[in-house]
């Protein structure tokens, strides 16, 4: 079971990953592509062209997970990022969200006080 707290980050890949990608090549598609340490304890959440797959890699300190989820029915919302973003950043709500198949552009989020998180 998975239990992230309000500092882990997930950062989302742009664009389309092959689905055929497990643990080593979604690892390297973090270093290379993202820019990011794959064993951060960050999320990493990829998608297929169509956006019915998704793949998320997480390390937990002993091991890599790969994280698959495949739709029968819809797609998921895939966040666009910005022209020189390499990746998109969601906190781990959003990710509840994304997964529960929620368009996070047509909601609003209210007003809300949340601390920035410093990078160490």
């Amino acid at each position: 079971m998975l239990t992230l707290s309000p500092r882990t980050r997930v950062y989302v890949a742009p664009g389309v990953t092959d689905m055929r990608k497990s643990f080593d090549t979604l690892a390297a598609l973090v270093r290379e592509t993202l820019d990011e340490d794959p064993l951060s304890g960050h999320l990493f959440a990829f998608a297929n062209g169509r956006r019915t797959r998704l793949k998320v890699l997480y390390w937990d300190g002993s091991g890599l997970w790969v994280l698959a989820k495949r739709l029968e029915k819809g797609t998921f919302f895939w966040p666009r990022p910005s022209e020189s973003a390499r990746s998109i950043m969601l906190t781990h709500t959003e990710l509840s969200l994304l997964l529960e198949g929620i368009d996070l552009v047509a909601t609003k989020p209210r007003r809300w006080y949340r601390r920035a998180v410093t990078t160490a």
